[in-house]
C-alpha cells in the first residue's frame, strides 16, 4: 500500500449534516463539550490526530442531520477559530467556509467583571472583538478587556 493511501481518512460519508474539519487536536474535546454532543441523539463521528498537510495533525467532528445557527458557529470560533465547516446534503458539500470571529458577540460570553451591569440585570452581554487573531474581546458596557484564555462562554 502506498504511503499516501495509508494517510487517507477512512470516515463514513455523511448524507446530511455538518462536518467540522481542521480542529486543532487540543481543542477537539472543548468543541465537543461546547456543542453538547453528549446530549444529542444524532449520529456523531469524532476523530482526533488525523494527518493533515496544512496542520500536521487535526481533529474532525461529523454530525448527521445537524446544521448550525450563527450563535453556535460564533461559539465554535471563540474556541477554535479557522476551523472549516462543511454543510452536506445528499452526500454533497453545499457550503464550505472557514469559521471566524464576528466583530460583535451578543449573549454568548459572560463578563468577568462582577460589577458589570450584565451580571446584575437581566440583559444580554455585548462584546466587541478587538483582536481576532488573539481572540481578545471588550465588554461594551463596562469596557473590561478579556483575553481568549479568560473568556467564559455562557
Amino acid at each position: 500500500m502506498s504511503e499516501q493511501k495509508k494517510k487517507e481518512l477512512h470516515v463514513a460519508a455523511l448524507e446530511n449534516g455538518t462536518a467540522i474539519d481542521h480542529i486543532p487536536p487540543a481543542q477537539l474535546f472543548k468543541v465537543a463539550h461546547l456543542l453538547e454532543l453528549d446530549r444529542m441523539n444524532n449520529t456523531i463521528t469524532i476523530g482526533n490526530n488525523f494527518y493533515s498537510k496544512k496542520m500536521g495533525r487535526k481533529g474532525m467532528i461529523k454530525i448527521a442531520d445537524k446544521f448550525f445557527e450563527e450563535d453556535e458557529i460564533n461559539r465554535i470560533a471563540l474556541i477554535a477559530p479557522n476551523v472549516i465547516l462543511n454543510e452536506i446534503r445528499d452526500y454533497e458539500v453545499i457550503s464550505k467556509y472557514t469559521v471566524a470571529l464576528p466583530g460583535e458577540l451578543v449573549g454568548i460570553v459572560k463578563c468577568n467583571n462582577p460589577k458589570c451591569i450584565t451580571n446584575n440585570e437581566p440583559m444580554p452581554t455585548r462584546f466587541d472583538v478587538i483582536d481576532k487573531e488573539k481572540g481578545a474581546i471588550k465588554c461594551r458596557y463596562c469596557e473590561r478587556k478579556i483575553n481568549k484564555e479568560d473568556i467564559i462562554i455562557k
